[in-house]
């Protein structure tokens, strides 16, 4: 169910700050027009921790009646108390939801002995299928992958999303853990590297932008079309990049207003990326004739 692209959608909001149901909607029914394998609304791409309870859970509401149950919905449900995490996904199940995603507990750094425990607890409190995310650059703790091993033996921890942009640690994990477990990049310049080892395709940013093109990659990958692949890594490349200039997703939310597709606004603690990061943002975006595009789309 969780394996080629799946997008971690952005949270669109007005201009007054209050979420933008309609821009959500149309999101979600681009990124099912083009094709993508899975959504995932309420990551960090999404600003989830700037929404309010109410705000967050419509987020998923909305996704999940759009995609109708054609399209797998997977939130993202993570924090550092491993009770409230466990009530959310409850909640999760009770909506309709495909499964979870859980990012490793922040800022409280636990050991691999409480990741362990902490993603037990979150998968005995229902029977939705778990993606675990590791992410040390934005968490402050690794989940090394003798602990993704030990998780893997729960029935309904499924996979991984990998983006501790340790290549070789993701070779070790998929050498260690069983065939079925999905290991997904969690960074799209990582996508064909880690499909080359065996893994099963992108939680991506950039298909927020290309949702058709990043399908395609990781498609490809999984059929062994590595030279197709690689074709349009290349191709996309920059655009991969720019998303990441400044913090994510400051860039990529940038860039759909710039497309037409949202309003440029952002929560705080996040800021308007600067006007140079912009104008670096429209170039690349003007280069690969995305802009011209997106207008294109919405006029029709």
């Amino acid at each position: 169910m969780f394996t080629g692209c799946g997008t971690a959608l952005v949270t669109p909001f007005q201009r007054d700050g209050s979420l933008d149901e309609a821009a959500l909607r149309k999101l979600v029914r681009r990124q099912i027009s083009a094709g993508v394998d899975f959504l995932v609304p309420c990551g960090t791409t999404g600003e989830c921790p700037t929404l309010e309870r109410q705000e967050y859970l419509r987020v998923i509401e909305v996704t999940l009646e759009e995609a109708k149950g054609k399209t797998p919905v997977l939130p993202g449900a993570g924090g550092y108390n491993t009770a409230e995490v466990a009530k959310t996904v409850r909640e999760l199940q009770a909506l309709g939801a495909d499964g979870i995603v859980s990012v490793a507990p922040y800022y409280n750094k636990p050991t691999q002995e409480g990741l362990y425990q902490h993603y037990r607890a979150i998968a005995a409190a229902s029977s939705l299928p778990v993606i675990l995310y590791s992410i040390i650059g934005r968490t402050g703790v690794n989940i090394e992958p003798a602990t993704v091993k030990r998780l893997s033996e729960i029935e309904n921890i499924v996979g991984v999303k990998e983006a501790s942009g340790n290549i070789p640690q993701m070779g070790q994990i998929l050498s260690i853990v069983p065939k079925d477990f999905v290991v997904l990049s969690g960074d799209d310049a990582l996508t064909l590297p880690l499909c080359s080892l065996g893994g099963h395709g992108i939680i991506s940013v950039a298909s927020n932008e290309i949702p058709v093109e990043m399908t395609k990659l990781a498609h490809l990958c999984l059929q062994g079309d590595f030279a197709g692949a690689r074709a349009i890594h290349r191709k996309y490349l920059a655009l991969m990049d720019v998303n990441f200039v400044e913090t994510s997703p400051m860039p990529v939310k940038a860039a759909l207003a710039i497309m037409g597709l949202i309003e440029p606004v952002w929560r705080l603690p996040l800021v308007p990326p600067k006007p140079e990061t912009v104008a670096r943002i429209q170039s690349v975006l003007e280069s690969l004739g995305l802009v011209e595009r997106a207008h294109a789309a919405v006029r029709n």
